[in-house]
């Protein structure tokens, strides 16, 4: 569970859990738009490191449901993941914001009234200032 996809689906399901701790995996796999099997390798995660802690009770006759709870673990791996994702978005905001900035030159070098798109002139002017 390290890679940056990982990280982010780790910090969507602590911070889901953190709203409500009543969800059902099914739930959690829907508002998330990740895989049931995904969410069930990330609790089982979770729990083994000591993130959540998983409590069982009787929901009907014939069905246990689950809360799940964070501990003082799991909202520092909030707080960590957050600043880890917000830097990972900020590095990749200024490789494209380059991105831009380049193509943006090329058109110009071009000919800058090839671009007679006025709604992407004025986001490009918005970015480029």
């Amino acid at each position: 569970m390290n890679t940056v996809y990982d990280k982010e689906v780790r910090l969507k399901l602590l911070k889901l859990l953190e709203q409500d701790h009543n969800l059902t995996q099914r739930e959690m796999n829907q508002k998330m738009g990740v895989s049931l099997g995904k969410v069930n390798y990330c609790l089982t995660e979770l729990a083994k490191k000591g993130m959540i802690k998983v409590e069982r009770f009787q929901k009907h006759q014939k069905k246990s449901a689950y809360l799940y709870r964070l501990t003082p673990t799991g909202i520092e791996e909030i707080a960590k993941l957050t600043i880890q994702f917000l830097k990972y978005q900020v590095h990749q905001y200024d490789e494209i914001k380059a991105e831009i900035e380049y193509l943006s030159k090329e058109i110009n070098k071009i000919d800058s009234e090839f671009c007679n798109d006025p709604a992407l002139k004025e986001v490009l002017k918005k970015i480029l200032t």
